[in-house]
């Protein structure tokens, strides 16, 4: 499995920006991909989750702002994010992993501990 993000960069406060991951070699019939964060000193934090029946999770600190979507096609995932904020810089991390069975025939997605990283594409938010 290979995961690669693109689309990080430097934004005035109130600005946007899409990030993108292309996966490859993924091939779970139900699954989770995600997007983290982190910044220096700090620890990772789960950014939005979507799963392969398109339901999504986000972090309260970004709901509204921030939306995830997927391109199944191509096994890519994207992140919309506008009216950034400072406190929005870090460095973004697209994860996936294979969904967990947990019972009663329902999957659910970990909120963190994936199997797959990328390498990383870095968000500069400045005043």
């Amino acid at each position: 499995v290979q995961l690669v993000e693109s689309g990080g960069g430097s934004v005035e406060s109130g600005g946007s920006l899409r990030l993108s991951c292309a996966g490859s070699g993924f091939t779970y019939s139900r699954y989770c991909m995600g997007w983290f964060r982190q910044s220096p000193g700090k620890e990772r934090e789960g950014v939005a989750i979507i799963a392969s029946d398109g339901s999504t999770t986000y972090a309260d600190s970004v709901k509204g702002r921030f939306t995830i979507s997927q391109d199944k096609s191509k096994n890519n995932l994207y992140l919309q994010m506008n009216n950034l904020k400072p406190g929005d810089t870090a460095m973004y991390f697209c994860a996936a992993d294979e969904a967990q069975y947990s019972g009663n025939y329902e999957y659910t997605c970990r909120a963190d501990e994936y199997n797959y990283w990328g390498q990383g594409t870095q968000v500069t938010v400045s005043d």
